[in-house]
This record gives structure tokens, sequence and C-alpha cells, in this order.
């Protein structure tokens, strides 16, 4: 419930503290008193739009906070805990209204958007009156009227969670095509490169090998004539090896017959031949190390080559081919892999569909038969609203292909006034005074069915008087038995139903200094003569004040 209203320079509220109390609670006061400016206010708290023309005149903000008291499992609660607001036992919304026109929002004293401000305090208060465009005369919240008067909640529920459920595999297999799509696309392609890069077979580290034995090759090649030399020179025709061995043996002989001159020679020429054979022997170990094949420098340059125009080709390095490879090869197998995903997926969606079709066909029928039995109930209420001849439709609309979160079904609260008459939408076809009453009759048949805690009526009985406002009277009173009710109110058969009397009135402070809106609770004498007034007009006779007591001793 609203527990406390308080309000700062807003137009003629200067300062206005106010307590409220559970039940119903009516709001009198002549015109131009400022009624409407103290809905402005509370409106302003539950997130209205602000204005700049709201501030006080010589004042730089106003300000309006709304004190609410809410049962633990109201589903504001949840929002609050959902946007990490301190969920206290009483919940604050204040609005501070700036006179540049810049507004800030709280709820218990921590910033929040007026949009989440306009969230919370629209689950909170309702606020009804001939020229509404909130509340029930939103199509927007038939649907929801509907499933709460039917009490279908775990119906919606479900199919909420298989719509959810259906929306997420439905995400699933659209971007499971993109992938295939775009595999199939680029398979010709990663085909040849699979087939290309395959024969080729690169290997980590294979070009640097290849390089260091090219290398190897090249410089074998350019020694191999000079090896060819060296080898004619000491093994070829003119080779010395065999002369000087020939010499020596001469020598030899000339030794051993006597001249022992030449021995040191002789010594000479052995040595050197040894070391011609060494030198033949270091020649032929060159060769075997060398071992200088053409065919094989050949080879390792067309493959070193061949890796490299690949690299140039896919825009990498010879050891980034082997992630090319690897790459189409996954590419491919991802296609193959993929359509068999995507096959899994589409069968996973249809079983989603068919599980939310389900759920919805259930949703469905019980909102067919909700919409007659809340039709049935509101045209009850309709004979003593004077609007016995109208009729109360609730248009339920079937598309069974259509998909969201709340079903086949489209909603929408129509009226008939009058018989022959063409029914449509509440707004479009009821008068002010005819749409007041015919949602006062739908909030007395959802009171105890999803209802906001707090409902205010401003002015609902215009145009009406006599046994049609004692009507809406009571009417407003049984609902004050399951929630909160405030109305602002003309007619003195509503204001005798009332548990608490407010009036609203000027005052002149400081002899006619300023002008201000004044709330004032009425004692039982107060209260009668407030009574008296609104029956008789500007001058309250015995009669009326006799009418007054009468009437309130008849409701009390």
């Amino acid at each position: 419930m609203l527990n406390a209203l308080s309000v700062r320079n807003i137009v003629l509220i200067d300062q206005l503290d106010l307590a409220l109390d559970a039940g119903m609670t009516v709001l009198t006061g002549e015109t131009g008193a400022g009624k409407s400016i103290l809905l402005d206010a509370l409106t302003l708290a539950l997130g209205g739009r602000g204005d700049a023309s709201l501030v006080r005149q010589g004042q730089d903000s106003g300000q309006v906070v709304a004190v609410l008291e809410l049962a633990a499992d109201h589903p504001a609660r949840a929002l609050l805990r959902d946007n990490a607001i301190a969920d206290d036992e009483d919940v604050i919304l204040r609005r501070v209204q700036f006179a540049d026109g810049r507004t800030r929002a709280f709820i218990n004293d921590q910033p929040v958007s007026a949009s989440l401000l306009q969230k919370v305090g629209g689950q909170i208060v309702e606020i009804h009156g001939q020229h509404d465009d909130r509340a029930l005369v939103d199509v927007a919240t038939h649907r929801a009227a509907l499933d709460a008067f039917g009490e279908l909640a775990p119906h919606a529920n479900a199919v909420r969670e298989c719509w959810a459920a259906l929306a997420e595999i439905q995400q699933s297999v659209s971007e499971q095509r993109t992938l295939v799509a775009e595999a199939i696309a680029a398979e010709e392609y990663a085909r040849h490169t699979v087939d290309e890069l395959g024969k080729l077979k690169p290997v980590l580290g294979e070009e640097d090998e290849l390089a260091e034995r090219r290398q190897q090759l090249q410089q074998a090649e350019k020694a191999s004539s000079d090896v060819v030399e060296i080898d004619d020179i000491l093994n070829g025709a003119n080779a010395p090896g065999p002369a000087l061995a020939g010499l020596m043996r001469r020598l030899i002989r000339k030794v051993d017959g006597g001249a022992s001159l030449f021995q040191p020679l002789v010594e000479a020429l052995d040595a050197s031949l040894i070391t011609l054979d060494r030198t033949t022997d270091a020649l032929e170990e060159l060769k075997r190390e060398m071992a200088f094949d053409p065919a094989e420098l050949e080879a390792v340059e067309e493959r070193l080559f061949a890796l490299r125009a690949a690299a140039r080709k896919h825009q990498t390095s010879c050891d980034g081919l082997v992630e090319v490879l690897a790459k189409y090869e996954g590419d491919l197998d991802t296609l193959q892999s993929g359509e068999s995903r995507l096959r899994a997926l589409e069968a996973e969606e249809a079983t989603a569909r068919a599980r939310y079709r389900e759920a919805a066909d259930i949703l469905s029928t019980g909102r067919k038969k909700a919409a007659k039995a809340l039709s049935k109930a509101v045209e009850a209420e309709l004979p003593d609203l004077k609007l016995g001849a109208a009729k109360f439709i609730v248009d339920h609309q079937i598309d069974g292909e259509r998909v969201a979160a709340t079903g086949f079904d489209q909603i929408a609260f129509h009226v008939q006034t009058n018989p022959g008459t063409a029914p449509g939408p509440l707004l479009k076809v009821a008068s002010g005074g005819e749409l007041s009453r015919f949602l006062l009759a739908l909030k007395v048949v959802l009171a105890d069915r999803g209802s906001a805690p707090v409902l205010i009526f401003d002015e609902i009985d215009t145009g009406v008087g006599g046994a049609v406002a004692d009507a809406i009277g009571r009417r407003l009173a049984r609902l004050a038995g399951t929630v909160q009710v405030l109305t602002v109110t003309h007619a003195p058969q509503v204001a005798a139903r009332a548990n608490r009397h407010l009036l609203i009135e000027k005052q002149m402070v400081n002899e006619g200094a300023f002008m201000r809106t004044h709330v004032r609770p009425l004692d039982k004498p107060a209260r009668q003569e407030e009574v008296a007034r609104m029956l008789a007009g500007a001058e309250i006779t015995d009669e009326a004040r006799a009418a007054a007591k009468k009437l309130l001793g008849a409701v009390g």
C-alpha cells in the first residue's frame, strides 16, 4: 500500500506530508483546489514524464517521495533485486524535478533511470480516469489481465519457457546454417588446397633443412672442378708419384753400390712419397665427403622452390603451410560434421516447436474459457452502473503460426455501448463517463487476481449522479476490501463510502504573499459538512446537512 506521500515545491504545493491508510480514501475539494496537482505529483514519483512547469515558481527544483509497503513476494521486489537495488522493508520512490527540465530518480536512495522507476511504480500503483491512457485501457495489458483472471499464470509461464527454449535452439540452427553455408561456399577452394598441399606434404622446419642442404650442394658443385684438377695432378698421366718412386729406386741402387752421398736424398724422396700418399688419401676422403650429385641438387631446389611458391600463394611461411593444410582439412571436416550437426539441431528445433505448440494450445484453450467468464462477470456489474444495455467483449484472436513468448493469442477488450452499434476498443467506443465505469467494473472483477495493490481513480464519477454514483461508490468500497483505493470525487455518494476523507483546499499564506494547496484530514463533523457542501453547492443549507448526515449514516 501507499503509506505516505511527501511533496515539496510542486506547482501550488510548497510543503505537504500526507499519511495514508488501507481501505478507501477519498479526496474532495472545490474545482481548482489542487486535486490534479496532487495526482500529477504522485505520477511524477511513479516515473511519469517530467516537466519544468511542475516546479513551484521561484524554486530551483521540486521533489516527490512515495513510501510504499509491499508483500515479500510482490513482483516489484524481484525487479529491484534484478537491478541490484536494496530490497528494504519499505520501497521509497523519489523523483526530483529541476526548473531547467532535468529530472533525477531514486529507489531506496539509489539513483535509477526514469524507465526503471516507471516499471516499479507501474507494478504497484494504477491510476484510472476518464481520459486515462494507461493501465487497462492499454491493449498491451489485456492479455496479462485475462491470464490473471483465469489463473493461467502456470500455463503462461510454461509457454514462455517453451518459447525461450525454442528461440535458443533456433539461434543455434541459424548459426550452424551460416557455418555450413560458409563451408559450402569455400568447399571447392578448400578441396583444391587440401589436394595441392596434401601432395606437397609440408613439414615443420623443412625449409631450413633444404636451404642448408642446397648451400652444401652448391658449395660442392663449385669445389668439384678444383678437386678434379687436384686429382689429375696427383693421379693423372703426369702424376709425380711414379717419377719420384723411379728416381728413388735408382738412387737406392747407387747407395747400395757404395755412393753413400745419395743417402740423404733417398731419405728425402722417401718422405716426399709418404707425404704424397697421405695427400692422395686426403683427396680420396674429400671426394667421398663431397659425393656431389647434380641430380640431388636439382631435386632439393625443386622441393624448396615448390614450398616457397605455395607459401607465397597462401601468404604465409613454409612452416605456415602446415597450419593452412590443417585449416582447410578442418573446413572440409566442418562441412561434413557441420551438416550432421545441422540435421541434429533441426530435429531438436522440431521437438522444441512441438512442445511450444502443445503448451500454447493449452494456454489458448484456457484463455478462451477465461474470456467467456470474464465477459460474463464484467457484464454482471454493468446494470447498476447504468450500462445495462452494453456488452463487454474479450476479443480473442488466435494465430496458430504466431510464435511469441505470450503464445498464439491476441487479446483486446472491446465494448458495445448500445444494441445495434458496432463493438470496438474501449478507448474508441466508450465516452469518458462510460469508459470510467467499464474500467471500474473490470477492476472490481479483477481485484483479487493480479491487481496492483494501490488503485487511484480520478473523478470516474463525473457526469453521473444518484443511483449510478452510489453504485460506483459501492464498487470502490468493495475494491477497498482487497486493495488500497484512493479516489478523487465530486459525488457525495462516493465520498460517503470511504474509510477516510481528505479535503484539498487552497490557502493564502502570509497575508496574501502566495497561495498554496493544503490537504486536511476530516473528522466526523467536518466530513459531514464537506458532504453537505458536495450535495448543496456554494450555499450549505440545513437540509443539505441533514441529507449528508443521513447519507453518511446509511453507508456507515
